[in-house]
Parts: structure tokens; sequence; C-alpha cells
């Protein structure tokens, strides 16, 4: 018994430390946004499916000898292939969606040890059934996602602020050794066991009669689980869009996913329908509320109601699944249709979601199909319909069930009507959802402007007439930090300035005749807008060019650029792609500058204060910062308050009359300068 916990519970640990470990390996190479994190969901559900699968024919269709030498071969080939780190060459060398690319990145580094892993813990359970007949696997179940949690809970506390990156895979290929080792003590009990009280339990045997179950019950076992993970992939997704995509935002929402499935499997009292139903009804309402509130609500709200909320949802579906869960002899069949399920949540919202919907919707109808399955599973389980006594009962529970879901799809539509109210034109993709939004009164065309928002975040804006039509607007203006330095780093002369993060293109407003603004962008959605809905670009006197692909990956394979200017703007809503304010990626930056050039790094955020990390990095390449707050003074509405850092070597242009006045005065203690790079960032520090 100790045997197959302990080789069952190190397996969960190593499957589910993994998971953050390359994601944050992977994170930078395409792009930072948060759709990086769901493709590697995509990739850890498919293969978890294709283990599950793996052990259930292995079980079914082997004799217990042949699956011990079966699985074993599986493991030491898994050890052949480490230690787990992806290759540098899947860097994407193009723009466009890289969603199979980090897919067949992840198969490459990961793919054999987390198939093996994958593969584990139906395999064994359903081992632990044949050597001990009687003897429930399903505490080894509830075992192994506490491994999970585990792994989980300690990587962003533990782990990741401790070890660089390449520290820690090394640590999980020798962990992945040691869980081997202990496989294949369990693999050789099973090849030593006696075959004749295990014969009663194999799939020929005659030792478990239990109805084979119906096709109502099949169906569920798939929806219910596809259901909670379209939930915890669509929850992760909203956080992420909002903070920062940084593996505390993936382990928390996957922490309580997992912590539902410990609590529903582990006692059939913890899930009990009178509790979590009104709850279910109730999760409804706080969604409305944060969806309508946004980014308006501060980031511990956020976070603190969608993972109410998401625990809610998960712990009805895993509550529901669990009352389906089937005797021992089904059990890898019930595991591979789970599997199957999450599989099919994360296609759902991975690939399908931005192929059908033009926002971000999969949150809305995951709630109403979580309403609706666990209405499906309770009449499922009172069928047939005679069962009901007496039969205003049944009345009562379809009329209850029809008024909260219609109320829920009525709140819903409102919600996504007052999103789009002002609505021109909206697309999504890889990297998210931009939107294109009209202010101001057509009866009076000088008042008129658009607005490109990305997820819930202001992007860039441009009126439609002059004499407005042609001025720099919101950060940008002619008072902030990026347009003071534009205005004054060479006055009369040709300016070259690179621009990290294309918008609107509002910074080629600056451009004369004689100058050169290059754009890195690396969503090709954002520059087909910024050439047709607004006209920054094609208005301007500058020589403008627009370079597709993750900003860092360009600039590392460029030859210097000689910037007078290097303004940092990429945003992806508003989270920050951490990879772009790392030492490394300021060492790229200033290798791109002329020598007495300016890097203008906007920092403004509704939830982080991201001062003290660029400080702190200024400092380190022993360059000088300044601060500059901008406000307007309220007569223009396309004006927006905004806060730049400026960094260079050039301290003479800091103290020079156009910069100097404009310098916020620096608060003695305010802050600790930190200094982030690619294996080690905080965002816990700089938390407002």
């Amino acid at each position: 018994m100790a045997a197959y916990a302990l080789t069952i519970f190190l397996s969960a640990f190593l499957l589910f430390q993994v998971q953050p470990l390359i994601g944050k390996y992977i994170l930078p190479w395409f792009g930072g946004g948060p759709a990086i994190w769901t493709t590697c969901m995509l990739f850890f559900q498919t293969v978890l499916l294709a283990g599950y699968a793996y052990a259930h024919l292995v079980r079914t269709h082997l004799k217990e000898r042949h699956q011990a030498v079966v699985h074993t071969a599986l493991l030491v080939a898994a050890v052949l292939l480490l230690p787990i780190a992806p290759s540098a060459a899947w860097k994407p060398d193009q723009a466009g969606d890289p969603t199979w690319r980090i897919l067949a990145a992840l198969a490459a580094s990961v793919g054999v040890p987390y198939f093996a892993l994958s593969a584990t813990s139906p395999l064994l359970q359903a081992w632990f059934s044949a050597t001990y007949p009687g003897r429930s696997p399903y505490r080894l179940y509830a075992l192994s996602n506490a491994g999970s949690l585990l792994a989980l809970a300690s990587y962003p506390f533990a782990i990741e602020p401790a070890l660089r990156l390449k520290t820690q895979a090394l640590g999980w290929s020798a962990g992945f050794v040691v869980f081997v080792i202990l496989g294949g003590l369990v693999a050789s009990r099973l090849w030593r066991m006696d075959p004749a009280p295990a014969a009663a339990e194999s799939p020929s045997g005659q030792g478990d009669v239990a109805p084979r179950p119906g096709w109502g019950t099949w169906v569920l076992w798939l929806l219910l689980p596809a259901c909670g993970s379209v939930m915890l992939l669509a929850v992760t997704n909203q956080m992420c869009m909002d903070v920062g995509v940084v593996p505390f935002l993936w382990v928390l929402p996957l922490s309580l996913y997992l912590l539902t499935f410990i609590l529903c499997f582990s006692s059939g009292r913890v899930y009990w329908r009178p509790v979590f139903w009104p709850l279910l009804a109730a999760s409804a309402g706080v969604t409305l509320w944060l969806l309508l509130k946004g980014v308006y609500l501060g980031i511990v709200w956020q976070v603190l109601g969608y993972s109410g909320v998401l625990f809610v949802w998960c712990m009805v579906c895993h509550g529901e699944l669990a009352r389906l869960k089937p005797s021992p002899r089904r059990l890898t069949a019930f595991y591979l249709m789970s599997a199957a399920g999450g599989a099919v949540g994360g296609l759902l919202v991975t690939v399908g979601a931005p192929l059908v919907f033009s926002g971000y919707r999969e949150l809305h109808y995951g709630l109403l199909a979580c309403l609706t399955l666990a209405a499906a599973a309770y009449l499922h389980e009172k069928s047939p319909l005679g069962q009901w006594r007496p039969m205003w009962k049944f009345v009562l529970f379809v009329t209850a069930s029809l008024a909260v879901f219609v109320s829920t799809t009525i709140g819903l539509g409102l919600q996504i009507q007052v999103e789009q109210e002002r609505t021109v034109s909206i697309s999504r993709n890889f990297y998210g959802v931009l939107q294109v939004e009209k202010y101001g009164r057509d009866e009076d065309p000088e008042s008129v402007y658009y607005v490109l928002r990305h997820g819930r975040i202001l992007h860039g804006c441009q009126y439609i007439s002059e004499p407005l039509r042609r001025k720099p607007t919101e950060y940008y203006w002619e008072k902030t930090g990026v347009g003071l330095s534009v205005l004054n780093r060479r006055p009369g002369s040709p300016l070259r300035v690179g621009v990290v993060g294309l918008g609107t293109g509002t910074m080629a407003a600056y451009g004369r005749a004689g100058d050169v603004y290059r754009f890195y962008e690396i969503n090709p959605q954002v520059q087909r807008l910024a050439t047709t809905e607004f006209t920054y670009l094609l208005d301007s006197a500058a020589r403008c060019e627009v370079v597709l692909g993750d900003a860092r990956l360009s600039l590392e394979r460029e030859p210097p650029q000689q910037y007078d200017v290097l303004a940092l703007d990429a945003f992806t809503s508003d989270a920050i792609p951490i990879h772009l304010l790392t030492l490394e990626a300021f060492e790229i930056y200033r290798r791109h500058l002329k020598p007495d050039g300016v890097l203008a790094v906007h920092v403004s955020n509704r939830f982080l204060d991201l001062q003290p990390v660029v400080v702190g990095l200024a400092q380190k390449l022993g360059m000088a910062s300044a601060v500059i707050h901008s406000d307007d003074d309220g007569s223009r509405p396309e004006l927006s308050y905004a806060t730049w850092i400026l960094v260079t070597e050039d301290r003479d242009f800091l103290e020079s009359p156009a910069i100097r006045p404009a310098i916020a005065k620096p608060d003695e203690g305010a802050f600790t300068p930190r200094q982030w790079t690619d294996d080690y960032s905080d965002l816990f520090s700089i938390l407002k």
C-alpha cells in the first residue's frame, strides 16, 4: 500500500510542478500573453488524456505481467529524454498565431516524461484494485490530487523565488528519476504477484457484476469535467488579462480546481446539493458584478471574486461527477472519459473560442453550461420519471432551474450589450480582443474620436477631423515623459525613434520629414487596425516602419538601431509582459540606443507599482532615471494621466530646462529598487 501511495503522490507532484516551470520557460518566446498559458494547459490536458487512454488500453488488453513490462519500458524511455528544457530553436521566427509551435515545443521537451506521469495514477490504482480486492482505490485518487495541489502551492512561494530555471529543470529531472525507481518497484511487485487472486478482478473475470453505465452516464462523465476545464481556463484568462501572466495567477485557479477534486472524491459528504446549488445561483450574480466592474475593481477583489465563483463551479461539476463514479472494474474508463472532458474543455477555450467568439465569452457560456449540467445530472439520477414522488417536486425543480437559467442569460446578455455599446469593430485572435469604439456627438464632428481597447484597457485614440486629428493623445501627448523626450532630444535634427507596442500608432504624430519611426508589434490585428481605423501612420511626415513579432526577439536579432528615443509601451490588455522588464531585456534596449539615447518606459498601472523595477534596473546598468507624471487640466477627454520613467546615460539631458521641471521629486524611502531577471520576478512585492 505504501509503495502505491508514494509513487502516485510523487508522480502527481511532478506532473503539476512541471506545468508552471515549463510555462515560464517559453513565456518570453511568444509574447508573454495570457493565451500562452491556456495553450500550455491544452497540451497538458491532451497528454493527460493520452496517458489515461494508455492506462485503460494496457489494463484491459494485457495480462498483469505484460502490463508491468510495457510500463517499465515506458519509464526507461522517459528517463533517456532527461533533462527537460526546451531548446531555444523553438523561438518563433515570424509573426502569427504560435499555438502549434507552442504545442510542438512542449511535446519535444516534456512530452514523453509527462505522458508517463499522466498514466501513473489510473494505472496504479487499477493495479491496486487487482492486488487488494475489495479495497477502494479512490482514496489514492484523492492522494494524487493532494500531491498535485502541493506542487502548485509550493512553486510560486518556494521553488520559483529560490531557484533559477535551469536549476529547477535539473531538480525536477532528478525527482523524475526517483519516481521511475519507485514505479519500477511497483511494477516488479505486479510481476511477482500470484495471478490467481487477480483473475476475479480482471476484465474477463466475474468478480465485478456492476451493471454497465448507460449512455447518459457516459455523456456526463465527459461533459462535467469539460465544463470544469472551461471555467478554469476562462477564469485564468480573466485574471491574467488585467494583472500579469505569472505563475501565481496560473497556480491559484488550478489549485482551487484540484482542491474540488480532492474534496469531492475523498468523501461523498463534502458536496451537498442544498449548499452548493444556491451558491451556484448566487455565483451568477457575482460574475455579472465582476464583469461589469472590470478593471475598476481592486486586484484583491478581482482575485477573490473570480476564485470564489470558480471554486463553486468546480465543486458542482466535480461533485456531480463523483456521484457518478463507477465500480473499480470501470475505473480506467471513468478516468479516460474525465480526461477527455478536460481536453475538450481546453480545446474549446484555446482553439474554439477565438474562432467562434469576437470577445471573451467562454466565461458566459461556461456558466450557463454549469447551470444546465447540474440540473441534467440531477434529472439523470432521478430517472425514470416515475421516481418523482410527489410530481409537484419535479415541476418545482424544473421551474426553478429554468428561472435561474433564464435570469442568468438575460443578465449576461445585458452585460455584453453594455460592453459593446459604442463598438465600431471587434476582433479576436491568439493575442486577445481588440475593440474600436466611437465617442463624441455626430452633430459636432470635431468632438468625434475613436479609441482602441485591448481587452478592457485603452490603447490609444484619435479624433477624426482637424485640428486634433494629427495631435498625439492619451499616454503620449506633449507633456508626458515620452512626448518631452521626443520633442527635446535633438530639436531640428532628424530622429530615429523606436516604439515597442504599436497601438493606434499615436507616436507617429511626432514624426517630421527625415525622421524614422520603427514600431515593434506582436499582434498582426493591431497593425491592420492602425492602418484602417486610424490614420496616424498614414498622416505622419516621418518614415514609419512596422516590425511584426515579439519586440524582444526582434531586437535581439537586429543590429544596433542607434535610436535617439526608444519608447517601451507594450501591454497585453493591462497585463505586463514580464520578459520586457528584466535585466536581460534592458541590456538589449541599451544596445540599440545611441550613447546619449533615452529609454522611455511607460509604467502606468492600476494594480502594480513598476517604478521600483525600472529604477532598479537603471541602477544596475549604471544609468540615470527620472520619473515624470503628467495630467491634463480636464478640458480634453482624450488625454490621460500617465507615468513614464526616462532612463539614459546622458544625465545632462535630465537636467535640461525642458525636462528638469517635469521630473517628480523623489520620495525618500518610498520604495526599494528591484532588479528583475529572466529567472526571477516578484509581482507580490510591487502590488499597490
